[in-house]
């Protein structure tokens, strides 16, 4: 289930939106920055009562748009049920833990795994997930993405953390299927820059990224 959601989910943007912490009112605006320029792909991390607000909040809001939003840094079975009660379609972790990915499928919840190294990329997989997150992806580098790309060609990465409107495109070059940001989505700045990549990002063979996870 997961695999097939998120085949749907990303196939008409590279980008995913990152709100944390930005309280009901202020994510719903920035959720709608994002929609509007073509991000479609919304995360609210839960960490607080506070989010979980918010994320009720924007679920609501997806529905009126015909979209759907997930539940971010869901750690546990309580994370998953939260995120399901306030209404998220998906969850995100940062790392792998079968107790949530069993969770989410019995909660009917697609779910994306952190990675951060070939194990846990294979215990990803173990699961039969094709998606993952790669995550402190700034940290981890483009470098990382490509040498991925030698023994799991059918991974499927959401590069995340430390991500913008700068370095978006060499991760995308580099391998990755989908760039999540969060701070760049209040800069108009780098907001225009995101929806020019996105229609870059529509018109690039596809055989491009694949090229790159291979080292060509």
């Amino acid at each position: 289930m997961s695999n097939q959601f998120f085949d749907q989910m990303f196939v008409s943007t590279p980008v995913m939106a990152i709100l944390r912490g930005l309280g009901t009112q202020r994510t719903l605006e920035v959720a709608a920055l994002a929609w509007n320029v073509g991000v479609t792909s919304v995360e609210v991390p839960i960490q607080t009562t506070e989010d979980l607000k918010a994320l009720k909040a924007l679920a609501l809001a997806a529905e009126d748009r015909g979209l759907v939003v997930g539940a971010g840094t869901v750690l546990n079975r309580t994370h998953v049920e939260q995120a399901k009660d306030a209404g998220a379609a998906f969850t995100v972790s940062p790392g792998v833990n079968v107790d949530v990915i069993q969770a989410c499928a019995d909660a009917g919840l697609a779910h994306l795994p952190g990675v951060a190294t070939p194990s846990e990329i294979q215990a990803a997989m173990s699961q039969g997930l094709e998606w993952v997150k790669a995550f402190p992806a700034s940290v981890l580098g483009v470098d990382w993405l490509k040498a991925m790309g030698g023994p799991f060609p059918g991974i499927k990465i959401v590069s995340t953390g430390g991500m913008d409107a700068h370095n978006a495109r060499s991760f995308l070059l580099a391998g990755a299927r989908v760039i999540a940001v969060g701070s760049a989505l209040e800069d108009p700045q780098q907001l225009g820059q995101l929806a020019e990549l996105m229609r870059e990002r529509a018109d690039m063979p596809e055989t491009l990224s694949t090229d790159s996870n291979n080292g060509h």
